[in-house]
């Protein structure tokens, strides 16, 4: 029996039509959306210590980018970015582990779509339809909310089917509206004497916890958001020029990423103060703009939905690339490695509309999901940061273009263990995470197994003989 193949075929590729710019500005929806985030951290931690944690996650995203550029460096015509470095780290040693990497990262991206949409669309609800009521299919209750839901995982899919440049332009858009307000936001505060720093505490470690536990479990949950400027690896073999452009796209938006993740606790505890970001984690931001702005609380709507339906955009995007990826490299079913005729990934992005929709309308409590998003994009941060010292080792692509110190190894190496430690932690103290309990987590390594099984399919189904009938 022959060996099995570790691609496909496909004419395909994907056109090189983007920059480090439009790479840059994808990245960038992931502070721009945090606003929707920041009063979790803040309430739970405190300000100064949502301030602190950020700053050290920020850092170790950055680090990790450099790490990454090198390794975009390595594989410039990889579909699926870090996944799939990773993958071809290990395939040599241990494939399952690469394909736990690459499955991992493809439920880290796509399974919080179903979160965000439920989001927007109890936003949505609250603001301007507050009397819908509910419609009843058996023993599923669904209202306004799950049909906004369902309509903005639509979108995100059809405008990600199309091309790149139509996500890249929202992306570009929403990422400067909410900038500007943000900006406006922060200027009237000061100059209104609307920021109060004495609002500003720190929270990390009271009630008896221990605040290195606190702060490793915190680091987690930061990390699956502020890691997230990775996303512009999975975009190299889109690049005019990817021995340029995905250096200074991985760099600069981990930079800008810092900058806006460290200031947004900052504005959010001083102009509302810490008690109704507690009340209110989400909704807080409502009181924030009516009082900085005169009753402009329908504007923070807007901007909270518009910047978590671009983060959707991207989250299509990338997990699509990624399972995509995936197919070609040999790691899941092979139907998923073909483009349509505009050159996307639309099976790939497909099966992840379909999964999310089934989330929204089903799974009436999504902590497992939301877990197993968690958990399997930290375990393919791990996986990856360690098959960078085994590609180092090897000498992978000697000519490439950026080359990192060799100082970067072991730099690289203390990453994937501080990030071990951090995923270690969170999975002991399911308390502490805010998914609930250990049925949770058991529901969430449960879909990371359900990956793995269709990548036993693809082996399988790639090792079985095929015959010829004789003529």
């Amino acid at each position: 029996m022959s060996e099995p193949p570790t691609s496909i075929e496909n004419p395909s590729q994907f056109h090189r039509v983007m920059t480090w710019r439009d790479a840059f500005s994808l990245a960038i929806a992931l502070p721009a959306s945090a606003f929707a985030l920041v009063g979790y951290w803040t309430g739970a931690l405190g300000a100064w210590a949502a301030v602190a944690l950020l700053a050290v996650s920020g850092l170790l995203a950055i680090g990790q980018n450099f790490v990454y550029a090198e390794m975009a460096a390595m594989f410039p015509d990889k579909p699926g970015g870090i996944a799939l470095y990773a993958s071809a780290a290990w395939s040599g040693r241990s494939r399952p582990l690469g394909a736990l990497a690459s499955a991992g990262y493809w439920i880290g991206w796509s399974f919080g779509l179903a979160g965000n949409a439920l989001v927007i669309g109890e936003l949505i609800k609250a603001q301007w339809l507050p009397d819908t009521g509910t419609l009843q299919v058996g023993p599923l209750h669904l209202g306004s909310a799950h049909a906004v839901a369902v309509a903005a995982l639509v979108l995100v899919w059809l405008l990600n089917t199309a091309g790149i440049r139509p996500a890249v332009r929202l992306s570009t858009i929403v990422n400067t509206l909410v900038l500007v307000v943000l900006a406006a936001a922060g200027v009237t505060a000061l100059l209104t004497g609307g920021l109060h720093l004495d609002r500003l505490t720190w929270g990390l470690g009271g009630d008896g916890q221990s605040a290195f536990v606190v702060a490793c479990v915190w680091l987690f949950l930061m990390g699956w958001t502020v890691y997230g400027t990775e996303v512009a690896a999975t975009f190299t073999p889109e690049y005019r020029n990817p021995r340029s452009d995905a250096p200074r796209a991985l760099v600069w938006s981990g930079v800008a990423a810092l900058a806006v993740f460290v200031l947004m606790p900052v504005l959010a505890a001083g102009t509302t103060g810490e008690a109704g970001i507690t009340a209110e984690p989400l909704g807080f931001t409502v009181v924030m703009f009516e009082n900085l702005f005169g009753g402009a609380g329908w504007l923070a709507v807007v901007v909270l939905c518009l910047a978590m339906l671009n983060l959707m955009s991207v989250a299509t995007a990338d997990s699509g690339r990624a399972l995509h990826g995936m197919a070609v490299e040999g790691l899941t079913v092979r139907g998923l490695g073909v483009f349509n005729s505009a050159g996307m990934p639309a099976r790939a992005m497909t099966v992840g509309l379909l999964v999310n929709v089934g989330l929204v309308v089903f799974i009436g409590n999504l902590l497992g999901v939301v877990f197993a998003s968690n958990v399997g994009y930290m375990i393919s941060v791990v996986i990856a940061l360690s098959g960078y010292v085994l590609l180092r080792r090897a000498d992978t692509t000697p000519d490439r273009a950026f080359r990192l110190h060799r100082c970067w190894v072991p730099i690289a190496a203390a990453l994937a263990g501080i990030n071990l430690l951090l995923l270690a932690v969170a999975v002991l103290n399911p308390e502490l995470t805010g998914y609930g309990s250990w049925r949770d987590e058991l529901i969430g390594f449960g879909v990371l197994a359900l990956a793995m099984t269709l990548y036993a399919v693809r082996r399988l189904g790639d090792r079985t003989p095929t015959y010829e009938n004789p003529r």
